[in-house]
């Protein structure tokens, strides 16, 4: 696989190549000119740009590497001392501009007319020198005249990769609408010819558990390389993988990684085994707890070891082998209908689907795939695609809830009478807050406690891209109606909900977190949903919720201003 990923420099020694940088193309209407769809010439700059304005940008005209300041708005070539704005490229938003005729046509609909997936050209490279240092090259022909043996190669294996149709759907149609029909269509050659290099290795390791292992590994690096992966920079985790945004997204820069990966390498298969499996064993062998400390004065963390079992236990996939004195049950099936009995679980603790957002199982066939590809069409991989017509994510919010409800009475069925069932929500729309309360009292439960918690990575995309980001999960915590004590309520819902929720908004404020206005929104609607659910019928807390809608939004505008202040002791 390696030599795939190889290079000669000028003095005529060979070096690795960590990264190679592509941008897709599209023909004019107007004069069948090939336009690269750079939105900027700029494609390489660091992290903390202001802090290190160091950038790399491509001249238009002869593809030379010209390094600069990340915000030059003129440039001559080194190479053919073209002048250019390195700042704007042909494309902007949704158009692109022909560099030739200057015809200005819209970019998916001119892709979409061509009945096949996007073409790309190959433009630079991030070198791996002898003495460890990185440097940014133009491609050369030996580059080109490698990637064409890889894509002769990849044509003479047998059987190589899974060729698996898209399916459409709410996060598939963006990457169907670009003409993507087949999940191997989201790689290039080489990826495609080295992953079939692994995959063919993997499927001969002997050992089901060290295949399963090493199946989960390759599928994990999947999504770092690809041609949907970007490049984030230096001074970071340098690929940005594919699902950074959440949603299929065709990315006009994408970014080839070297597959296995070098010592400097990110999201590759090599250091991604150092990374992952090699922690995670090492973990499994001495569980370890994580306690705040200080180090030099500054908030820190250590490790505390010896707290836990170390983790190895022979799995069963039922109960009645499970009771028998297994210690590790695990089962892939329909969590609406369980072989456990009743009243035998202590906790249920879950992490149920958002509702009409991210449709988990629309995107998850893309490992899918290569899984069933690797491991054979056997057990749990029988089916061709993870998607069902029974799971619970579905946009329809009558469909959602019942299935929803159908799940947790199966939790209530097991728990014991006084165990809990907790998990993990935010929204930003009151049909999901109204889903859930419903669900949940449909199910026979109240919530008796509600807190909420940091849960997005601060450089989520989808974060960066939202008006009014969502930063905080709520982790909700239910008991069964029985378990619940009857509620003296004086009928002022706002006078109970704002005290506790304007305590947890200053708690964050003042531990220095900024709350967006939908962070606030989380906040307040789960406690509004704690109240309503231990104070009503379900009937009855669903009409108190349609009805304070406007209410709502005016506490919710009330907190974030910080017109509500908490005073201790009022909750």
């Amino acid at each position: 696989m390696r030599r795939y990923y190889r290079t000669t420099l000028p003095d005529g020694t060979a070096a690795e190549v960590l990264y190679f940088f592509w941008v897709k193309i599209a023909d004019c209407p107007s004069c069948a000119t090939h336009v690269d769809l750079f939105s900027s010439f700029v494609f390489a700059r660091h992290a903390y740009a202001k802090r290190y304005p160091k950038a790399q940008a491509v001249c238009p005209a002869c593809g030379a590497i010209n390094q600069l300041r990340y915000d030059t708005r003129e440039a001559n070539c080194g190479a053919c001392n073209t002048s250019f704005d390195p700042q704007s490229g042909p494309a902007s938003g949704q158009k692109a501009t022909c560099p030739s005729c200057a015809e200005v046509f819209p970019i998916a609909r001119t892709i979409r007319d061509t009945g096949r997936p996007p073409e790309h050209r190959l433009y630079a490279k991030l070198v791996l020198l002898p003495d460890g240092t990185k440097a940014y090259a133009a491609i050369t022909d030996e580059d080109r005249a490698l990637y064409a043996e890889a894509e002769s190669t990849l044509a003479s294996r047998k059987n190589p990769y899974p060729v698996v149709a898209i399916e459409s759907g709410y996060n598939t149609n963006q990457a169907l609408g670009y003409n993507y029909r087949y999940w191997h269509e989201m790689f290039n050659a080489r990826q495609l010819l080295c992953l079939s290099i692994v995959a063919d290795r993997i499927r001969e390791i002997p050992d089901q558990i060290l295949r399963d292992l090493f199946a989960c590994l390759l599928s994990g690096a999947l999504e770092f390389n690809n041609m949907f992966a970007s490049y984030k920079g230096e001074g970071t985790g340098a690929v940005r993988h594919m699902f950074a945004h959440h949603i299929l997204k065709p990315e006009r820069v994408p970014l080839e990684a070297n597959l296995w990966g070098t010592p400097k390498s990110s999201g590759s298969f090599s250091t991604m085994f150092e990374g992952r499996i090699r922690r995670a064993l090492d973990y499994a062998d001495d569980p370890f707890e994580i306690r705040p400390s200080k180090h030099n004065g500054r908030a820190s963390t250590e490790k505390v070891f010896g707290l836990s079992e170390n983790i190895g236990y022979a799995i069963t996939d039922s109960y009645p082998a499970f009771a028998q004195g297994k210690r590790v049950y695990l089962s892939c099936a329909d969590s609406r209908t369980t072989d456990l009995p009743d009243q035998s679980v202590d906790a249920v603790i879950t992490d149920p689907p958002f509702f009409d957002n991210v449709h988990y199982s629309q995107i998850a066939d893309f490992f899918y795939v290569w899984q069933r590809h690797i491991l054979g069409p056997t057990g749990h991989l029988e089916s061709y695609t993870t998607r069902s017509t029974g799971e619970v994510q579905n946009p329809d919010a009558g469909a959602f809830t019942e299935r929803l409800a159908a799940v947790w009475g199966e939790a209530h069925r097991v728990l014991k009478g006084d165990g809990i069932l907790a998990f993990t929500y935010h929204h930003s729309r009151p049909e999901g807050w109204r889903s859930v309360l419903n669900a949940l009292m449909t199910a026979d439960f109240g919530i008796t406690a509600a807190h909420p918690i940091k849960a997005e990575m601060s450089v989520a995309m989808p974060k960066h891209q939202a008006k009014e980001p969502i930063d905080l999960d709520i982790i909700v915590v239910c008991r069964k109606c029985t378990q619940l004590k009857p509620h003296q309520w004086n009928g002022d819902l706002w006078g109970t909900v704002t005290p506790v929720a304007s305590e947890q908004v200053w708690r964050l404020r003042d531990a220095g977190r900024c709350l967006s206005r939908n962070d606030v929104r989380v906040i307040l609607m789960a406690q509004l949903l704690r109240q309503l659910s231990i104070s009503h019928t379900v009937e009855a807390a669903l009409e108190w919720l349609d009805s304070t809608n406007g209410e709502t939004e005016k506490f919710i505008e009330a907190l974030h201003a910080g017109e509500i202040k908490y005073t201790k002791g009022e909750a």
